[in-house]
C-alpha cells in the first residue's frame, strides 16, 4: 500500500521536504517499508516552473478531504491558520509532522490529546535543534532514566553573533548585520536575539520531560542584545564563552526551572567549543550521567530531514506513539520563579569585572552592576 502525504507551505523548509524527498526518494520508502509519494503541496502562492506544479492547490479542503493523504508535514509557521489545519488533519486520523516551534509550544498540549483520540500521530522532530535528534531519544532512548536537566545553545543565529564576536572581535550590531546578510536572521531578528525562539524549544522540551505543559510566559527570557564586545573578550580571558543557554532542571522542591538567558560556560564543558550556527543540547540522567546532543540547528534541508524522519514514522505507524505526550497544565505552580535560580556570576561594575561566589538572581539583581551574567555549572 502506497502512503500519500502533503505538505503545508513552500517556503523554506517546506520546500527543502519536498526536494529531499525526491532526492533520497528510494531510499526513504525502503525505510518506510512502503512506497510513498507527495500528493498535495499546499501555498497560496504560483510556482509554475516547479517541477512539482501539479501537486499545488491553495485550497486545504482538497487535502483534508482526500481520503487518500494519510499524513501531513506541517511547514508554515506561527500559530494560525497551522493550528486550525493541523487540528483538522489530526481530527481525520491523518498524523501531522512539523517543525512549527511556536504551534508546540503553544497548542503542543490539545493536538498531542487530539492525535491521541484519533489514534494516529502529532510529530514534531524538527521543531528543536533541526536536523539533531532530540525530541525522540528524549522519549524513547532516555526513557529509563530519571532526566534532572537539560541545557542546550537552541538558537544558531544568536551562536553565530556571539562566534563572531569572540572570534573576529566584532560588535555586536556588525555581527547582527552579518547573520542577517547571510540568511542566519530575520529582518526582524527579535525573536532570536531576544531569545523568544530558544525559550519556545525549552518549552517543548520541558513539557516533554517533565510530563506537564510550559507555557512561554512561564520562562524567565533573556537574549543577547545588550551583550558587549568587552565582557565577550573578559569572559575569554577568565576561561569562559558566554553563549545563550535555554534550560530547565528539576529542583530540590520538586518543581521545574526553564530558563533563558545569556551565561558564561566554562571551556572545560563541552558546549562552550560549539560555534556558528551549530547547536547542542545537554542531557543528564541518573543513568547516563550527561549526554550531549549536537549538529545542525536550522536550515532548508537539516530541517526537512527531521520533518520526513518524522513523516516516515507516521508511514509506519498506524498507532498512536503514546510516549511522546504531556499533560495540558492550566496552573502553572509547578515552575519555580527564577527569583531561586542561583549560580556564580560574572560581574562588570565601578570596581572592575570579576567572577562573585554562588548567589540568587534576586541578590544578582540588586548589585549596581554594569553587567550581571551567571556562570553554567
Amino acid at each position: 500500500m502506497s502512503v500519500k502525504f502533503a505538505v503545508l507551505g513552500h517556503g523554506v523548509v517546506g520546500s527543502g521536504v519536498v526536494e529531499l524527498f525526491y532526492k533520497n526518494k528510494e531510499n526513504i520508502e525502503k525505510r518506510a517499508g512502503t512506497e510513498m509519494d507527495v500528493k498535495y503541496i499546499l501555498d497560496l502562492r504560483d510556482f509554475p516552473d516547479s517541477p512539482y506544479k501539479e501537486k499545488f492547490t491553495k485550497d486545504f479542503n482538497d487535502i483534508l478531504n482526500d481520503d487518500e493523504v494519510t499524513a501531513v508535514a506541517e511547514c508554515m509557521g506561527g500559530v494560525e491558520p497551522a493550528f486550525t489545519f493541523v487540528r483538522s488533519c489530526l481530527e481525520k486520523g491523518k498524523s501531522v509532522s512539523t517543525s512549527n516551534k511556536e504551534l508546540v509550544a503553544e497548542k503542543g498540549d490539545i493536538l498531542l490529546e487530539i492525535a491521541k483520540k484519533n489514534c494516529c500521530n502529532f510529530f514534531f522532530e524538527a521543531s528543536v535543534g533541526g536536523a539533531i535528534p532530540i525530541i525522540r531519544p528524549l522519549h524513547k532512548c532516555l526513557a529509563a532514566n530519571d532526566i534532572s536537566a537539560v541545557a542546550g545553545i537552541l538558537n544558531g543565529t544568536t551562536n553565530f553573533i556571539l562566534t563572531k564576536m569572540y572570534n573576529e572581535n566584532m560588535p555586536f550590531d556588525e555581527a547582527l548585520a552579518l547573520a542577517q546578510r547571510l540568511g542566519y536572521a530575520e529582518k526582524d531578528p527579535t525573536a532570536d536575539i531576544e531569545g523568544h525562539d530558544a525559550c519556545r524549544k525549552i518549552c517543548i522540551i520541558s513539557s516533554l520531560v517533565f510530563g506537564k505543559h510550559v507555557y512561554p510566559k512561564s520562562v524567565y527570557t533573556k537574549g543577547i542584545s545588550q551583550i558587549a564586545l568587552d565582557d565577550v573578550k573578559t569572559a575569554d580571558s577568565m576561561g569562559f564563552a558566554i553563549k545563550l543557554i535555554a534550560s530547565v532542571r528539576k529542583q530540590e522542591s520538586g518543581k521545574i526551572l526553564p530558563a533563558v538567558m545569556p551565561m558564561l560556560v566554562p571551556y572545560d564543558n563541552i558546549m562552550s567549543n560549539v560555534s556558528d550556527v551549530f547547536n547542542a543540547a545537554l542531557v543528564s540522567g541518573d543513568g547516563i550521567d550527561k549526554v550531549m546532543l549536537y549538529g545542525r540547528g536550522a536550515g532548508k534541508l537539516p530541517t526537512a530531514s527531521a520533518v520526513l524522519g518524522d513523516v516516515i514514522d507516521s508511514a509506519k505507524h498506524k498507532v498512536n506513539v503514546f510516549s511522546q505526550s504531556w499533560e495540558s497544565a492550566d496552573d502553572q505552580s509547578f515552575v519555580d520563579s527564577i527569583e531561586s535560580f542561583t549560580a556564580k556570576w560574572y560581574i562588570r561594575d565601578a570596581e572592575g569585572s570579576r567572577i562573585s561566589e554562588k548567589m540568587s538572581f534576586a541578590d544578582a539583581q540588586k548589585l549596581d552592576a554594569q553587567a550581571c551574567i551567571p556562570v553554567l555549572e
